[in-house]
């Protein structure tokens, strides 16, 4: 509860209208009339999806069967469950550029990956008179058990050490859909979750487990109330973070929901975390190039693993709220959050604090942090640019600025990445190379020239090796969809 409590005191302290907290998006009042805008889910032929993305189908039709098939026909005959078997997927992430500035209102820079967690299985809108139980199994688990909670307005998430706590994300997003539906209804719910974004490497498995279950929850709500109004994408990704926020622990920002839930196929996401405004840039051609010419990113999981719920990452959401409190004082209230305020501000407010003995006090350490966030954002904004225009080198520079930042202002690199960055920037034909995620373990992107990945991933596996005796996983990626659903899933339709 300590982090989450960081969250509300971000809001509290600064004034601003801090979209991540969940004070900010209160829950909407229950309609059955309103017009639905935005609200069409994007769906796709299990035949048109990728190898990978069919595989983890399989293997969640596979899980459905052996976890419930000894209970299907018990509860068709109840009619606790619709018949229809519905399936749907959401993206991992990795952030290109903007890092720990979703949650101070700034800019950010992702693509989805080609990573993703399947949701498969069925559900229904019940009576809440009757017992309303959701049932859910992951096969990312060492204990694949099915783990039960019941659906209520008034649900609470498990201890964070419980050894079921992981399904905290499924209830949470579960918990978020109770307060849209009917009075007097509930969730029931049979599913099976398969994915294969690394756990703790900084790709937002978490989002798209989250998100992957919303999708899920819309697909199934609207077969039963088709002129409920849910909203469109922004609210899917609000609901989402907020389940996070609530039930995790974990004081997010928007940004890993948002780009599960809105991707686009060949585009990274610049995204406004202070409006939710986003804009879809497609990566351009460099003079007299053809895209067999376009580097490529290449992302090298350390395998050091992290959780943004606990540790240092609730220090840097409260040191953010420090430095805005103190730049409120000396430049104005018109900085409501770090979002607003420049290089010049920063250090401007930091001589003070050396000068003046009665100054608000933006010790050296609030300093840094602050001086990351707004330099970050600038960064941010000049890469958009740069890749629409197809200056790799100019991204690449920018690419390592941000690492150095992260590295050196904001603290939340470790050895492992700093060698594997290292490694790669020295490397001939990558333009750059930083941290991506929220740090202390995770993963690194590089941008790297399409003719040079092969040989370079020979390489930073090799040294890694060396160096650590552990492996590191490397993967090359292009920019995919968002959440979808799933149609077609032969085999067990309607069993």
């Amino acid at each position: 509860m300590l982090h989450l409590l960081l969250g509300f005191f971000y809001l509290l302290s600064t004034q601003a209208s801090a979209f991540f907290l969940v004070d900010s998006y209160p829950y909407p009042q229950k309609s059955m009339t309103m017009l639905r805008t935005n609200t069409a889910m994007a769906t796709s032929r299990l035949s048109d999806e990728p190898p990978s993305v069919q595989s983890l189908v399989q293997s969640a039709k596979e899980l459905y069967q052996e976890a419930f098939s000894q209970q299907q026909q018990q509860q068709h005959e109840a009619n606790v469950l619709d018949s229809t078997l519905l399936c749907t997927v959401a993206p991992g992430r990795v952030n290109l550029i903007g890092e720990h500035t979703d949650y101070t209102q700034g800019f950010v820079f992702p693509m989805a990956i080609q990573y993703s967690t399947v949701c498969l299985g069925k559900g229904s809108i019940v009576s809440n008179s009757s017992r309303a139980e959701c049932k859910v199994i992951s096969s990312n688990k060492e204990s694949t058990k099915i783990v039960i909670f019941e659906s209520s307005n008034h649900m609470k998430p498990l201890p964070l050490n419980d050894e079921d706590a992981w399904s905290n994300y499924v209830a949470g997003v579960v918990h978020e859909y109770m307060h849209l539906l009917p009075d007097a209804t509930a969730i029931s719910l049979e599913i099976a979750i398969c994915g294969n974004v690394p756990l703790g490497s900084g790709l937002s498995s978490s989002a798209a487990l989250e998100v992957a279950v919303a999708t899920f929850l819309e697909a199934m709500v609207r077969r039963k109330f088709p002129e409920l109004d849910m909203g469109g994408l922004k609210e899917k990704a609000l609901r989402c973070q907020r389940a996070e926020n609530l039930f995790c622990s974990s004081p997010c920002g928007i940004m890993d929901q948002y780009v599960s839930s809105t991707a686009t196929k060949d585009c990274a996401i610049l995204i406004d975390c202070r409006s939710l405004d986003y804009e879809s840039v497609h990566m351009g051609h460099s003079l007299g190039s053809s895209d067999d010419d376009k580097p490529v990113f290449v992302i090298c999981n350390s395998n050091v693993k992290h959780s943004i719920g606990g540790g240092e990452y609730p220090v840097r959401v409260r040191q953010c709220v420090e430095a805005t409190k103190v730049l409120q004082l000396t430049c104005g209230d018109h900085i409501q959050s770090l979002r607003d305020a420049t290089v010049a501000d920063v250090e401007l407010a930091h001589k003070k604090r050396k000068d003046e003995e009665e100054s608000p006090a933006m010790d050296d350490i609030i300093y840094r942090r602050a001086k990351h966030v707004v330099t970050e954002n600038e960064r941010t904004r000049l890469a958009k640019e740069a890749l629409m225009n197809g200056d790799w080198m100019q991204f690449g520079k920018l690419m390592n600025e941000s690492h150095e930042s992260m590295k050196s202002d904001y603290n939340v690199s470790c050895e492992e990445i700093d060698f594997l960055v290292s490694k790669a920037q020295d490397f001939e034909g990558v333009y750059g190379s930083r941290l991506t995620g929220g740090g202390f373990g995770g993963c690194t992107v590089s941008l790297v020239k399409r003719s040079k990945v092969g040989k370079l991933c020979q390489y930073l596996s090799s040294e890694y090796k060396n160096k650590w005796n552990k492996e590191c996983t490397i993967i090359e990626t292009s920019p995919g969809p968002g959440a979808r659903e799933i149609l077609e899933v032969f085999g067990l339709d309607n069993e």
